[in-house]
C-alpha cells in the first residue's frame, strides 16, 4: 500500500501541484474580493442576479427553439420520404419506444 502511494505521488510532478494550489488560492481570493464588492452594493448584486436569470431564460428559449427546429426537420424528412419507407421507419421507432418504456417500467 505504501509503495502504491509513493508511486502515485512520484508520478505527479510536485511543480504542477504547487502551481495548481497557488492558482486555486488566487481564484479564491478574487472570489472573496468580488463577493465583498457585491455585498457593499446590494442594488448591483440584485441587478446581476436578474441579468443571470434573464440569461438562463434566454438559454432555455434557445434550447426550446432548437428542439422545435429538430422536430420540424424530422417531420419534413418524413414528408419527403416514400410512404413504404416512412411506414417501416414509424414501426421501427414505435418498437424502439415501446422497448424503452417497458425497460423503464421494469426498473420501477
Amino acid at each position: 500500500m505504501e509503495d502504491a502511494i509513493r508511486q502515485a505521488l512520484a508520478s505527479v510532478q510536485t511543480e504542477d501541484l504547487v502551481v495548481e494550489a497557488v492558482r486555486d488560492m488566487i481564484k479564491d481570493e478574487i472570489k472573496r474580493y468580488i463577493r465583498g464588492k457585491l455585498d457593499d452594493n446590494p442594488e448591483l448584486k440584485r441587478d446581476i442576479k436578474a441579468a443571470v436569470a434573464d440569461l438562463m431564460d434566454a438559454k432555455a428559449r434557445e434550447y426550446y427553439a432548437m428542439a422545435r427546429l429538430a422536430k420540424n426537420g424530422v417531420e419534413l424528412g418524413l414528408e419527403i420520404m416514400p410512404a413504404e419507407m416512412r411506414d417501416r421507419l414509424m414501426r421501427d421507432v414505435s418498437k424502439l419506444i415501446e422497448k424503452e418504456i417497458n425497460q423503464m417500467f421494469d426498473k420501477v
